[in-house]
């Protein structure tokens, strides 16, 4: 023991930290490395290692999506992350329409309501809320790492109403620091609103999806059938089968094919939606 604490102690002597130079030709070093294998495929970059982000915003992936969603109660059927389970399937489905686009990790966690006292979603369980300055925070950092990455425009849509003020409010903000910097902030509020009506005629007027009452649940068709593209089990499918409750608001939501089905239309149909709006956005910023 003696001996092996002599032998580190000499180590110690001569052991010299790298200096600062050295460090930052290190760094360089490793960020200008190769991929060692193929890129992975998924559009999320939260499921791509640094090196296929990296490759991919070097290649023209210089637009990200920045998903916000929630956690709050939504009826005895539906998950408290509606939101969020919705925009898995949505997030990259538009990515796709618009090309040379990636999706950050979504945002779960928005303002619900007051925590104490409790109001809006907050007076259920399960509900998680934000202060609207902490949300608004959040927003601000990941937009600002995203800058650093290297992309140039960064994409807010909001699948909550809730959501909607900070995410205009934090772009505003940001295009005013960023100014000159080439990168922009992009505040698309049609992807809620109109984007749910909107979806919602597609849905009576083309594929003749029409709710015939209204069970009283912040649930209806459009919601359970987007869903059910991510995981039927979200919605409770089976167990509300097995309890006779495979509807909501009048429409039956078997088989389960038929409504998956559904939610792929109507999720396409929302993402070309929200698609256009953004290339417009993106080409008025460039006149």
């Amino acid at each position: 023991m003696a001996y092996a604490f002599e032998q580190e102690n000499k180590f110690n002597e001569f052991y010299q930290p790298p200096s600062e130079s050295e460090k930052e030709h290190h760094l360089k070093k490793m960020l200008a490395s190769s991929r060692p294998i193929d890129i992975g495929k998924s559009l999320w970059t939260d499921e791509l290692t640094w090196m296929e982000v990296r490759d991919l915003i070097e290649n023209g992936y210089t637009q990200v999506i920045v998903p916000t969603g929630g956690i709050e109660q939504n009826g005895p059927y539906l998950v408290t992350g509606k939101h969020n389970v919705i925009l898995e399937a949505a997030c990259p489905e538009i990515a796709k329409k618009l090309g040379n686009t990636l999706c950050a990790p979504i945002i779960k966690f928005v303002p619900e309501g007051d925590i104490e006292p409790p109001s809006g979603a907050m007076l259920f369980p399960g509900s998680i809320s934000l202060r609207a300055e902490t949300y608004n925070m959040l927003l601000d950092d990941i937009a600002s790492s995203l800058k650093q990455a290297g992309f140039k425009h960064i994409i807010f849509i909001g699948d909550s109403g809730g959501n909607q003020t900070g995410m205009e409010i934090v772009s505003g903000k940001l295009n005013q620091r960023w100014t000159g910097s080439g990168v922009l902030a992009h505040y698309i509020p049609q992807y809620y609103n109109p984007g749910w009506e909107e979806t919602e005629r597609f849905s009576k007027e083309i594929l003749g999806v029409e709710e015939t009452r209204n069970d009283g649940y912040h649930d209806d068709i459009w919601v359970t059938a987007m869903m059910m593209v991510t995981d039927p089990d979200q919605v409770r499918y089976q167990q509300r089968v097995d309890a006779g409750l495979a509807t909501i608001n009048g429409v039956d939501i078997t088989p389960i094919d038929d409504t998956i089905e559904l939610g792929n239309k109507m999720l396409k149909f929302r993402a070309e939606y929200t698609a256009e709006v953004i290339r417009n956005a993106i080409q008025s910023s460039k006149n």
